[in-house]
């Protein structure tokens, strides 16, 4: 049997370079496990989409070969990690995804982005078609096309249903995700097994327990 892969989706204005990126990598190589995280930055923040990163997803998933291949998505790569299993399993195509991590994931990204910012600075963005963002992977401003939020509206998380197992951690004190929002979605999955822990949405307060926990659900049959 093939080792299992797994393929990391790192989040919003973040990088392969961030914190989780690097430990699942560690830990998934102690494991005998392939692992790749695409750099969803790519070729250009500027004209970043949803639907670019769900392809760049998609290409890493069929570069593993046959599988197992398991997807991490973190925030706004949670998102990208649903629509693209979504699709690959829609299409029945090899390098079957059979599990997903979801952490602190972003399921309401256009209602999220449109209270955070605000509905003046959401007519500035379209308007000028350019917003400033801070890049965390980069530790630099950065700007945004107005592309990313019109293709955003795109993608709907309520509309997918996997049909295979995934393990969600989410936590209480989330700034940016309403864990309501994420208890709403897994609430009408049982496939969904939701981890609520009291923390942030780095999560960073969690990771070692965390990564037993998904050692645990990628190893099971």
């Amino acid at each position: 049997m093939s080792r299992r892969q797994l393929v990391y989706l790192h989040g919003f204005a973040s990088s392969p370079r961030s914190s989780k990126a690097r430990l699942f990598g560690d830990r998934a190589e102690a494991a005998g496990w392939g692992y790749t995280c695409p750099d969803l930055n790519l070729p250009d923040f500027a004209t970043l989409t949803v639907s670019r990163m769900i392809d760049q997803a998609e290409a890493a998933i069929a570069a593993c070969g046959p599988g197992p291949v398991a997807l991490v998505g973190s925030s706004l790569g949670a998102l990208v990690a649903i629509h693209a299993a979504d699709r690959r399993l829609a299409r029945g195509a090899m390098a079957p995804v059979d599990r997903l991590v979801l952490l602190a994931p972003a399921l309401d990204l256009v209602p999220s982005l449109e209270e955070e910012f605000g509905p003046a600075r959401m007519a500035q963005w379209q308007r000028s078609g350019l917003l400033p963002v801070f890049h965390y992977g980069d530790d630099a401003m950065k700007e945004l096309g107005w592309g990313f939020m019109a293709d955003a509206r795109a993608y709907d998380s309520d509309a997918v249903q996997l049909g295979v197992p995934l393990l969600v951690y989410q936590g209480r004190r989330d700034e940016l995700v309403s864990p309501q929002s994420v208890e709403r979605w897994a609430a009408t999955r049982p496939e969904v097994t939701l981890r609520m822990v009291d923390d942030g949405h780095q999560l960073l307060g969690h990771v070692d327990s965390m990564w037993a926990d998904v050692e645990r659900f990628l190893g099971g049959d």
